[in-house]
């Protein structure tokens, strides 16, 4: 049997086997999750909430931005509190006081530590007690603690409408005024909020551990890290290592064992025939551009949200667009542009694998692309209505905005991207045709190039298997399906597979050499990249299985990067092997910056906050961010402008390209997101988690905290960085666009007897 075959079997087996337990674990989540109660009552018989306020809360809040104003169990926006984390240290201090003044005639603050402490007994006990009744449907609770939430309540329906009283608070937090104008939705918001700090504090039945795992960090109750988080951590760091010294002997034993490879004389890509359907995906490049800069400006306008609350400038914006709206559309370009940049990749690539152009390939390259538009222009519409609270609920789920944070389009607008996703599979499926009828050293790379565009195109569904109900815990479990595997990991499948074909066709890599390259990383990825799902979940209303599993292979993410100074020299080898390589020199530096990122951001970066025991300090703190954006951009972001540039080389052939401008483009981009990583996100993130050891996390992500000057100078010296990281933007868009506006013939035009 063949290495590649080989190969081919224990990729099956063990996408079949990771899936399998994924899915198993899917419906223990479902079968364990917090329970959403008919009834909330007070002792007394008092009805505090119902479930229907339970459900029309979150889909309140789920029309005003959800987790991209504030977060719920960690997952979402970084300005405004996490509303779970919130109402909980809110109630906590709400009784301790009511005790206090009926017991000592004193606030709290004011006991002895002696007195503190008794209290700090009873509160632990009332609020880690389930009082969860199964047979009724019923959480009870106090009639000392029904005062409590009947407060906070208060609080919370003054600070979600234009009350003078919390206007300053609303400031720190980046809210509109009225941010939810029904006075009965922010009644029913309040029991929402109140439900998921319940599920944080309560004991699973017959354990001492909440459903969230004790998550946030709040001494007051008795929040703190469980057994199993010092556990798993622990494990996870000795799966790391075992994997990287197996990798490490792998490469030892079998890597550049083959004799080296002689480059041609000449670039063998230059005689591919740009067909109609090759040169029809222009328009998405262009795309690509504007969506970028876009997300570039509406980037910058959500990071000043953080200094001026409601104002741009003096400028009351919020009024306009929210900061709820600015970042879900910062976040959502991110997804749309990489993507857009892969997709019109896969178009391109496929007519120049097979050398064949289907009938209509170019008309369904423009109808798709239409399709984008579309999709683009109705979502964000939609979103905005329904942030500022002119939709209704009722249209909300199917037109307006989700709440989900990445996943945020209405469901309707899912479902298009999901068929456009569908029709992208067909073309470019049907383009590969032929090359997966051959039968050479370039079958295995091109059915894997294949396979992970019908992953891509069919694993977007998984947004989709939740409906407007459905619990919060089942809608994490299948949104990370999303984000992770769709986001993270078959695309980038996809462009390992595109980038060794690449490196094929240029005679630079043996085709052989390159298919079991490429399978045994994918192999390698997906062994920890399937699982390591549940890392995103360790505090979602999970269970101890979760954290384990997470734990475990989510430490083997991190073992492929282990070797990434091999995979940047190999890159720059390539690029350096003949000296017609130097038209692909720039290609090739977005190649470098992307092992660079894949290291640091993905790595370094990602690793900090990977273990379970980090992740329950660090979730929602800016920590995540610089994680989120080194890797999103360093490592997605600088992929999807290579790709780009090695299609614009074979789409413009005979165009000059203004090296400067690209070397500009290039160490602008790099050195702005570098100094927004080490002037803001590092510094900011450290000292969020100090703060969240000192005194809990509610305090990381409140208004006192992250009002103090210190806070907004770090968020002002994003500004150099910005500034740089915009500029490389601009002179990239600027170098495209000349490609098209008066181009330049290069010095040494192709001669015509070497026509395509």
């Amino acid at each position: 049997m063949s290495t590649t075959r080989r190969l081919w079997i224990a990729l099956g087996l063990l996408l079949g086997a990771t899936f399998a337990v994924l899915l198993w674990m899917g419906r223990e989540i479902h079968r364990t999750a917090p329970p959403l109660p008919e009834r909330v009552v007070s002792t007394s018989g008092q009805v505090l909430f119902t479930r229907a306020d339970l459900e029309a809360g979150r889909q309140v809040w789920q029309s005003f931005g959800g987790q991209q104003l504030g977060s719920i169990w960690g997952h979402g926006a970084l300005v405004a509190p996490d509303w779970s984390a919130d109402w909980l240290h809110r109630e906590s201090v709400a009784l301790l006081d009511l005790w206090a003044r009926h017991e000592h005639a004193a606030m709290y603050d004011d006991l002895d530590e002696t007195q503190q402490a008794a209290l700090q007994a009873r509160l632990r006990k009332e609020m880690r007690g389930n009082t969860w009744d199964a047979s009724s449907g019923t959480i009870t609770v106090s009639d000392d603690r029904a005062v409590a939430i009947s407060n906070v309540a208060a609080h919370y329906t003054s600070l979600f409408s234009n009350d003078p009283a919390t206007q300053a608070l609303r400031e720190g937090y980046a809210m509109r005024n009225d941010t939810v104008p029904d006075m009965r939705h922010r009644e029913q918001l309040a029991g929402f909020f109140f439900w998921t700090s319940w599920a944080a504090a309560a004991e699973r039945p017959g354990g001492d551990i909440s459903y969230t795992s004790n998550w946030p960090y709040e001494p007051l109750v008795g929040n703190a890290p469980t057994a199993g988080s010092f556990m798993w951590t622990m494990f996870s760091v000795l799966f790391m290592i075992a994997g990287i010294g197996l990798l490490a002997w792998h490469y030892a034993a079998w890597h550049s064992k083959e004799p080296h490879l002689q480059p041609p004389a000449s670039d063998p890509l230059a005689g591919i025939k740009v067909t109609p359907s090759m040169r029809a995906t222009a328009k998405y490049f262009w795309v690509v551009l504007a969506l970028l800069l876009t997300q570039i400006l509406l980037g910058a306008i959500t990071a000043h949200y953080q200094v001026e609350g409601q104002q741009f400038y003096g400028f009351d914006i919020s009024r306009i667009i929210p900061y709820s709206l600015t970042r879900t559309w910062h976040t959502q370009l991110a997804v749309l542009w990489i993507a857009t940049a892969w997709l019109a990749t896969g178009l391109y690539i496929a007519p120049a694998v097979s050398g064949h152009e289907p009938r209509f390939q170019r008309l369904g390259v423009n109808l798709l692309w239409v399709c984008l538009l579309v999709i683009v222009v109705g979502a964000f519409v939609g979103q905005w209505f329904a942030v500022m609270q002119k939709m209704g609920l009722a249209n909300n789920f199917w037109f307006g905005h989700q709440g989900w944070e990445y996943v945020d389009l209405g469901r309707f607008w899912q479902l298009f991207l999901f068929v456009g996703l569908l029709l992208w599979l067909v073309l470019v499926g049907r383009a590969l045709w032929p090359a997966l009828q051959r039968r050479d050293e370039m079958s295995s790379i091109v059915g894997l190039l294949f396979l992970s565009t019908v992953a891509i195109a069919l694993f977007y569904g998984a947004g989709l298997m939740w409906g407007e109900h459905t619990h919060i815990s089942m809608v994490e479990y299948w949104r990370w399906w999303v984000v992770h595997l769709w986001v993270e990991g078959f695309f980038e499948v996809f462009a390992v597979a595109v980038i060794s074909f690449l490196f094929v066709k240029l005679g630079l890599v043996r085709g052989r050499t390159a298919t079991v390259n490429v399978l045994f990383a994918t192999i390698v990825f997906m062994a920890g990249g399937v699982l390591g799902t549940f890392h995103h979940l360790y505090f979602a209303g999970t269970t101890v299985g979760v954290i384990a599993l997470g734990a475990s292979f989510s430490a083997l993410e991190v073992v492929p990067l282990a070797l990434i100074g091999m995979e940047a020299y190999e890159t720059w080898t390539h690029g350096r092997a003949t000296p017609w390589m130097a038209r692909y020199r720039w290609p090739i530096m977005f190649f470098l910056a992307v092992s660079f990122w894949n290291l640091v951001g993905a790595g370094l970066f990602g690793f900090l906050i990977n273990t379970p025991l980090a992740l329950y300090y660090m979730q929602g703190l800016n920590l995540t961010p610089l994680h989120g954006h080194t890797a999103l951009f360093g490592v997605y972001g600088m992929l999807g402008l290579g790709l780009m540039l090695f299609c614009l080389r074979g789409m413009k052939p005979d165009a000059h390209w203004n090296e400067g401008w690209l070397r500009g483009s290039f160490w602008a981009l790099n050195i702005g997101l570098s100094l927004m990583a080490l002037l803001t996100l590092l510094p900011l993130g450290v000292l969020q988690l100090s703060a969240a050891l000192e005194h809990g996390y509610w305090y990381a992500r409140s208004a006192e905290f992250m009002g103090q000057p210190i806070i907004h100078l770090l968020v002002w010296m994003r500004v150099p960085g910005d500034t740089i990281f915009a500029v490389g933007a601009l002179l990239f868009a600027w170098f495209v666009a000349r490609l098209w506006i008066a181009p330049a013939r290069a010095a040494k035009a192709v001669p015509a007897t070497q026509g395509a």
